[in-house]
């Protein structure tokens, strides 16, 4: 007989009918003769508690949570019981005796991360022959890929690939719950970042139908960041992987600042990780059908549960399809998004999860290439429309697809020693032809010449990661060993064509031009091969937390230029380290101080057809984490400086975009943010980031001491939503309301213009009826007109996005 293992959407483990698992754990106890007062736990490292008192269940699935202890327990035995909770720092012994105080059951540890509830009574019944045929249940068992409750993750795998709180992390990770996106009605992963410290994710505006730019950090991380469950999906130079459906994430974590220690080769600024829902181990049942304004219409369905009730199976199928327009005239944003998964869980110790995706986007090319003179300037008292197209509808398209199929296998072959191995493959095929702005042929009239391209590229690139974590207390210390070999091949094409198009008038278009074929300015075949190794000790004694890292990684790249008829490679390694500590003092306040390395061999190639040196990163950083006993919310601070060597920008040069390598960027900054899921169903979430960015050298440029483009000094963002519970009509009423400040950036690295700061405000209002949710929301609800970033004067602007809402009802059973 064995108990599966599989995670449910609650976080508490489906019981299920066990008795000769449940049997043999009570009579081993009793025949060994051995007191039912509590057992000593190996390691007494105090973790800080916020367990309000309520049912027991819930409280024992909290506790392990926060100290990433397993707890199995008799279902039979807790599910009426309550407790008084705890709050504040306390070993895992003090925090049990006060979760189960006044219950009159204890507790036993089999390991330093597994615990089991005993009800001394029934331990009684097994000594007089009496059969205990009671469930075990578990709580708490990897929240850091499991779902949140509410806005506030307590676990994290982000940080460091191994589940452990974020207040012990001695770097900053922001957590956005499946809950949020909910709230927010957030449809691109740089919607979902909206309200993060640090981030930006709509640099070139919500309307581009591409991916919308992302900064992390003062830092361009578009195209670099992007991970699925801890495995990188690299993009090139026209199609990347961060368009991916947001429907489809149980939550988005942000680790910021280099982390190349354990994900490898990436930018300094830090990764987007898009943990993928996974199979429920209760039966989850949701569709959702909603329009709104562009012409939008989509569903969303999640289905999921196991098989059967004895199976060792259980299923997930989550989707989307919409069919929609965009503020940008003749420009479509239609979607079709589906995502399965299966789990398999033989027994306690095995689980094996597959998880597959595709998408398929067919749109137009929203990203217009407005001149400054007309969106951020007036031109003679006249400014450009923000739905105005630049392109031709008969010729301009924006089109991919992309798809992906892995698993992640877990086996425990005790409770201190753990195997896991994440392989994924990905492809990513897109196909565009466009029409841009190129700058004013004559302002004062709104004639602009347009350059035109069409191009396509086609990406296939496999991850593995294989990992060894270990458990040992050597003396006072606790460790978590962690171990790692990953491995990631990528082979991308990228082909273009240059076009000619005649202007347009930007204040009255005519359309119907038919662009003429020019020139053949890229076909290149790029093949990278990584492999790195990685180990990584985490330190517990006493209050304090360390974290010691070190990896090195091999890379080699080549590039065949088909245009040019050559063909070039480089290979280039590395070493990159990180260090932290953590000190939590009792009442709950958890200062850290950390240094971490990143390393790039960029994909990128040079006009001349050259491979770049690789890009390198380092950052100190320092902050406080908090949080208040009692209250189910957390709070972080921090302070960092971060330097990018050999940073790669990019250029448009004679209707083509070329890539440069720049000496160095420094990026200083504040950040603070606050999330918080208190009583009564409210939620909050709050932001602010101070940021002193300066290119510090540029030997070719000639933009040292200058600010990079489209990089904001100051961003601020506050969201806060509330669900009425009352006995009258008013009962299952929500309201939601947002507000997001993105002060001014430089339109151009020159530094000679600067684009305007804009606030808008966001609003949610719904209403629940039993397994019914009516919700309305609003993005940009005043419907603020404004530009996003600009990164140069003549025809590099971009709109942001005006009011959107979208109208839906939710059918949950």
């Amino acid at each position: 007989m064995h108990n599966s293992k599989r995670q449910k959407q609650s976080g508490i483990r489906r019981p299920r009918t066990k008795a000769v698992l449940y049997a043999s754990v009570t009579l081993a106890i009793g025949l060994a003769g051995v007191s039912l007062s509590a057992s000593p736990v190996l390691a007494q490292a105090a973790t800080v508690y916020s367990v309000p008192a309520g049912a027991l269940d819930t409280a024992l699935t909290r506790f392990g949570v926060a100290s990433g202890i397993q707890v199995l327990s008799d279902s039979g035995t807790t599910s009426r019981l309550k407790s008084p909770g705890v709050s504040g720092a306390r070993t895992p012994n003090e925090a049990l005796s006060a979760l189960l105080s006044g219950t009159g059951l204890t507790y036993r540890f089999a390991g330093q991360k597994s615990v089991t509830i005993v009800n001394p009574a029934a331990d009684v019944g097994i000594h007089t022959g009496a059969t205990q045929l009671q469930a075990i249940v578990a709580h708490g068992e990897r929240a850091g890929w499991g779902p949140v409750d509410g806005f506030v993750a307590k676990n994290s795998l982000t940080g460091t690939k191994t589940d452990t709180p974020l207040m012990e992390t001695p770097q900053s990770v922001s957590v956005v719950s499946a809950e949020q996106i909910e709230a927010q009605n957030a449809s691109s992963i740089g919607a979902t970042l909206r309200y993060t410290a640090g981030v930006v994710g709509e640099t070139t505006g919500a309307a581009d139908t591409r991916y919308g730019g992302l900064l992390i950090r003062g830092f361009d991380m578009t195209g670099e960041a992007f991970y699925r469950d801890g495995l990188k999906l690299p993009g090139t130079s026209y199609g990347d992987f961060q368009a991916l459906d947001p429907y489809g994430a149980e939550r988005i974590e942000v680790l910021k600042g280099p982390a190349s220690v354990l994900y490898g080769q990436n930018g300094p600024g830090g990764i987007v990780n898009y943990v993928s829902k996974r199979p429920t181990d209760t039966t989850f049942n949701e569709i959702s059908l909603g329009a709104g304004n562009f012409d939008t219409f989509e569903t969303q369905f999640d289905f999921s549960g196991p098989f059967s009730e004895e199976s060792d199976w259980s299923y997930r199928l989550t989707g989307v399809g919409r069919n929609a327009k965009s503020q940008v005239d003749f420009v479509d944003d239609d979607r079709i998004f589906v995502a399965p998964a299966l789990t398999y869980s033989p027994d306690e110790d095995t689980t094996l999860t597959i998880l597959g995706n595709y998408q398929r986007d067919r749109a137009g090319w929203g990203l217009q290439f407005m001149p400054a003179l007309g969106t951020v300037f007036d031109n003679d008292g006249r400014s450009i429309p923000t739905n105005r197209f630049l392109g031709e509808p008969d010729f301009d398209y924006y089109n991919t697809d992309q798809g992906s199929l892995g698993y992640m296998f877990e086996h425990k072959f005790s409770e201190d020693l753990t195997v896991r191995q994440n392989v994924r493959y990905s492809h990513l095929a897109n196909d565009q032809a466009i029409i841009y702005g190129g700058g004013y042929l004559d302002s004062a009239t709104g004639e602009l010449s347009r350059w035109s391209d069409k191009g396509s590229s086609r990406l296939n690139t496999i991850a593995v990661d294989n990992q060894v974590q270990y458990e040992v207390d050597t003396g006072p210390l606790s460790h978590t060993l962690l171990g790692g070999l990953d491995y990631r091949w990528t082979r991308f094409q990228d082909i273009s064509d240059a076009y000619t198009v005649d202007p347009i008038n930007v204040f009255d278009p005519v359309y119907g031009s038919d662009p003429v074929f020019s020139r053949h300015s890229n076909n290149t075949v790029t093949s990278q091969n990584q492999v790195g190794l990685y180990a990584q000790d985490q330190i517990k004694i006493d209050n304090w937390s360390f974290a010691l890292g070190g990896r090195y990684d091999w890379a080699s790249t080549d590039l065949d230029n088909r245009l040019a008829g050559t063909e070039v490679d480089k290979s280039v390694s590395a070493f990159t380290g990180r260090a932290g500590a953590l000190y939590t003092f009792d009442n709950g306040i958890a200062p850290y101080v950390s240094y971490s390395e990143s390393f790039l061999p960029p994909l990128d190639v040079s006009a001349t057809g050259a491979l770049f040196e690789p890009e390198r990163g380092r950052q100190w950083e320092a902050g406080v984490k908090y949080q208040p006993p009692g209250f189910d919310s957390y709070l972080t601070a921090s302070v960092f400086e971060l330097v990018r060597e050999n940073a790669i920008r990019w250029d448009a040069v004679g209707g083509t975009w070329e890539p440069r390598q720049t000496g160095e960027i420094t990026s200083r900054g504040v950040e603070i943010e606050a999330v918080a899921s208190l009583e009564h169903n409210f939620n909050l979430r709050a932001s602010y980031t101070y940021l002193d960015v300066e290119i510090t050298k540029d030997p070719d440029g000639g933009n040292k001491g200058r600010w990079p483009t489209a990089v904001p000094q100051h961003t601020a963002a506050l969201w806060a939503d509330y669900r009425v519970e009352s006995d009258g009509f008013l009962d299952g009423l929500g309201l939601g309301a947002g507000v997001r400040y993105v002060g001014a950036s430089y339109g151009n690295d020159a530094n000679s213009f600067k684009v305007p700061a804009s606030t808008v405000v966001d609003a949610s209002l719904s209403y629940k009826i039993e397994d019914v949710i009516l919700s309305v929301n609003a993005t940009n609800l005043f419907d603020k007109k404004y530009v996003a970033s600009c990164f140069n004067e003549t025809f590099g602007c971009f709109y942001g996005e005006r009011r959107r809402v979208m109208a839906k009802a939710t059918l949950r059973w």
